[in-house]
């Protein structure tokens, strides 16, 4: 075996990000992922540009690597068939309609367990399948906002804000992913199959971390800290002569070597700010000092001192330095793949790194249908 989920097969029935997010990183790890879409149209991202290469949208081809594209309609016979036979010797379906929706075409859970008792069927949708909001559309900008992330997001005075990607469908594509891989384990030890439902809003209020928990246990209103951290000060972005450095004094003892660097050792004793609660109390007073001072220096210089002193820290980069720093590109995180119609095309790459079965490319994000005759006929054959 030279990929972790090679002996797995995965019927896709998802589209726009959440889903499509999911079956990428099985894709990934070797699964073979078979992404079905309607015929003359397919995925909605295949339309959301610009930016667009050779016709295709960058946003389609940022989340369908590694999968085999085929077009059925459900509402043929002949077509639903075809699909059957696929789902009859798959291993994981996974679909992101609005809850009811295929159990309505006979494509439910409890009509496919009949046809494939082992198979893993994963349902992603906006509330998850029950309760009183499941029929509601799932869109990650509606749980941002539903789920207390926006909340909690932006400057302190400011509005409300969204992540700047759509951290909601990202992380229940995660956790679809994380739910498969125990569910294959389970296959593995049972031999039996079972369901999977995903929301978009839970996933995102698990995203709330502390700050659920913080109101959880005091029962006060959580806030918005804009850069800052509402728990651990100093842990927020300064101002420098020319930019912005972050920094993460997660401790005492980083506290006390900050501000050692800053030449202010006086701050270090203060009774104001001597421990981390007390910092968090007297937030205000501090950060007022700090900023300040970081204000005399550029960001450069206060990197390499803070790095040097082994304070966390770093730069607020832009997308293409992110791309061009030393780090990123030693760990080859950006991955290259030839396209039938595109030529050759840059991928951002997999976080995930098995020692041995790692991830990689296997195949470049598929056209319309493409994989239509070479699917069908693999199909025959096996018959």
């Amino acid at each position: 075996m030279d990929a972790a989920l090679s002996d797995v097969v995965v019927i896709d029935l998802s589209r726009v990000f959440a889903g499509p997010f999911c079956t990428q990183m099985l894709g990934d790890m070797g699964a073979t992922v078979i992404k079905v879409e309607q015929p003359g149209k397919g995925d909605d991202t295949r339309s959301y540009g610009p930016p667009y290469i050779a016709g295709e949208a960058a946003y389609y081809l940022g989340l369908n690597r590694n999968k085999y594209s085929i077009t059925l309609d459900f509402s043929k016979p002949e077509d639903k068939q075809q699909l059957f036979e696929l789902i009859q010797k798959a291993t994981v379906l996974v679909e992101n309609f609005r809850p009811g929706t295929l159990a309505r075409q006979g494509l439910g859970y409890e009509d496919l367990r009949r046809l494939n008792p082992g198979l893993i069927y994963c349902s992603i949708s906006g509330y998850g399948q029950e309760g009183p909001y499941a029929s509601r559309a799932g869109y990650d900008f509606v749980a941002q906002a539903e789920s207390g992330l926006m909340a909690v997001t932006g400057e302190v005075e400011g509005e409300p804000q969204r992540l700047g990607t759509p951290i909601a469908d990202i992380s229940a594509g995660m956790y679809a992913t994380i739910s498969i891989l125990a569910a294959l384990h389970y296959r593995d030890l049972t031999g039996k199959g079972q369901y999977i439902d995903i929301s978009l809003v839970e996933s995102a209020i698990s995203l709330l971390g502390n700050v659920s928990a913080n109101h959880l246990i005091s029962g006060e209103e959580a806030q918005r800290y804009g850069n800052a951290h509402p728990n651990i000060v100093p842990y927020q972005a300064f101002q420098t002569r020319n930019g912005y450095v972050v920094v993460a004094a997660g401790n005492d003892r980083l506290y006390q070597s900050l501000c050692r660097l800053l030449g202010r050792e006086e701050l270090a004793t203060d009774p104001r700010f001597v421990t981390n609660p007390q910092r968090v109390r007297n937030r205000a007073e501090l950060i007022s000092i700090l900023q300040d001072l970081f204000r005399q220096r550029d960001t450069e210089d206060w990197l390499a001192a803070m790095r040097a002193a082994g304070i966390p820290c770093g730069s607020i980069n832009s997308v293409s330095q992110v791309f061009r720093d030393p780090q990123v590109q030693f760990r080859d995180f950006v991955w290259e793949a030839r396209h039938p119609t595109a030529g050759t095309i840059k991928l951002s790459g997999s976080p995930i790194r098995l020692s041995a079965t790692p991830t990689r490319l296997y195949k470049a994000p598929p056209l319309l249908g493409e994989d239509n005759e070479q699917i069908l006929r693999k199909k025959e054959d096996k018959e």
